[in-house]
């Protein structure tokens, strides 16, 4: 009996413990419910009122700082660039900025070379970044990326200096030139061969002008603000006729297939500059008695068909170290050859802009001694094909594909 009761009396106080520890569990977490979080502590307690919407239409990756040197607030551009980790500022440069300025409250500014986050490549990150005071115990960073500013500016001025030496070649031989005319006035023989000379060069120095004007005019303008539907079978009627003479001479046959019933969506005459381009050059760097030919066809691309306009000619072909750099304004394959067929280094760097900026692309096949193949992709201009005229010559149909070398003959 004497022990049933004192099980029982047990029990009870077991039970009573229990109420009490869940009594004061529930009250703890309702006071830690009704506590402000450390996130609304620094966003809303911290920040004074407005800053917190004003950071976050900024285009520069913004970092908050208080006394500590925790971070109360930072924008998702600050993360991406791998300014913030862990809840710190992880470039030291810019946290001793930022002890500097909550010491003295004076603004300071300083443009960082940072590490690029998930690259072995050793390559950097321009930033200019600007700490300034936020009330009396915050400091603000701001962070521009200036690494795409700096990479413009470089090809800018590489731009600028090869333009310069391109012009300068010119028209230094123009003034050697014309002073061997002076001296020689009593040879009419030597007159007659340094005029033309200068010809050669005063044409050279026409077609760097004029190339520099076309690849400036097709990055300033927008193709798509002129843009109409363009027959591919006109473009390259006016590519062989701008190469006609040159082909004449050496003897090269220029050969057209595929083309009839296509047509592409962009601006004339960038189009017809870029194609002009491809058929030019398989001219130029191909040897007498050869075939140039130009080839169309429709493909099936996820975004929509493709119109491919391929160029193939039979020259000396493009070395695979060359490849990758030749559509970079004036890189030349091989100089002594350039200048022999007055080419500038410019008409493949016109040819890839107007392709990217008509949504399509350039694309080259080549091997040395065989020859080579230029493969034009420009967006069909389908969407528009049965609102257009077709000036009574059909309607577009599935072109037959044709070897470029075998097709029919282009007469004069």
């Amino acid at each position: 009996m004497d022990v049933n009761a004192a099980v029982a009396a047990a029990a009870a106080i077991a039970g009573l413990l229990t109420g009490v520890i869940a009594m004061l569990a529930f009250r703890w977490s309702e006071r830690d419910q009704a506590r402000p979080s450390r996130t609304s502590l620094h966003t809303d307690a911290v920040l004074p009122p407005g800053v917190d919407t004003v950071l976050s239409v900024l285009r520069s990756s913004a970092v908050v700082l208080d006394e500590s040197d925790s971070v109360v607030k930072a924008s998702s551009a600050a993360y991406a660039l791998g300014l913030v980790r862990g809840g710190k500022l992880a470039v030291e440069a810019m946290l001793q900025m930022a002890r500097d300025t909550r010491r003295d409250g004076e603004i300071r500014q300083v443009e960082l070379d940072l590490p690029r986050r998930g690259t072995g490549r050793g390559e950097a990150l321009a930033v200019s970044a600007r700490v300034a005071p936020l009330g009396s115990r915050l400091v603000l960073l701001l962070v521009e990326d200036l690494t795409e500013a700096r990479r413009i500016e470089a090809v800018r001025r590489d731009f600028v200096a090869n333009v310069s030496h391109e012009l300068k070649t010119p028209v230094g031989a123009l003034s050697l030139l014309s002073e061997a005319v002076m001296d020689a006035a009593d040879d009419p023989e030597a007159v007659t061969r340094f005029a033309g000379r200068m010809q050669i060069e005063a044409t050279r120095l026409t077609n760097l002008v004029q190339e520099l004007i076309d690849l400036s005019r097709v990055q300033n303008d927008d193709p798509l603000d002129d843009a109409e539907p363009v027959r591919v079978e006109e473009l390259v009627a006016e590519a062989i006729d701008r190469s006609r003479h040159t082909a004449t001479t050496k003897n090269i046959t220029m050969a057209a297939g595929g083309t009839s019933a296509l047509r592409v969506w962009g601006h004339r005459g960038q189009l017809a500059a870029a194609l002009g381009n491809l058929v030019e050059n398989a001219v130029n760097y191909s040897p007498a008695h050869t075939r140039v030919g130009i080839a169309a066809r429709r493909v099936t691309a996820p975004g929509g068909d493709l119109i491919e306009i391929a160029v193939t000619d039979q020259g000396i072909g493009i070395p695979d170290k060359d490849k990758e750099r030749i559509f970079e304004r004036f890189y030349r394959v091989d100089p002594a050859r350039s200048r022999a067929t007055g080419g500038t280094g410019l008409g493949l760097a016109i040819v890839k802009h107007v392709a990217a900026s008509h949504g399509g692309e350039v694309t080259v096949w080549s091997t040395e001694g065989q020859g080579s193949t230029f493969t034009l992709r420009l967006p069909e201009a389908a969407a528009r094909r049965d609102r257009v005229s077709d000036g009574g010559r059909g309607t577009p149909g599935t072109p037959t594909t044709s070897d470029p070398l075998t097709a029919p003959e282009v007469h004069p």
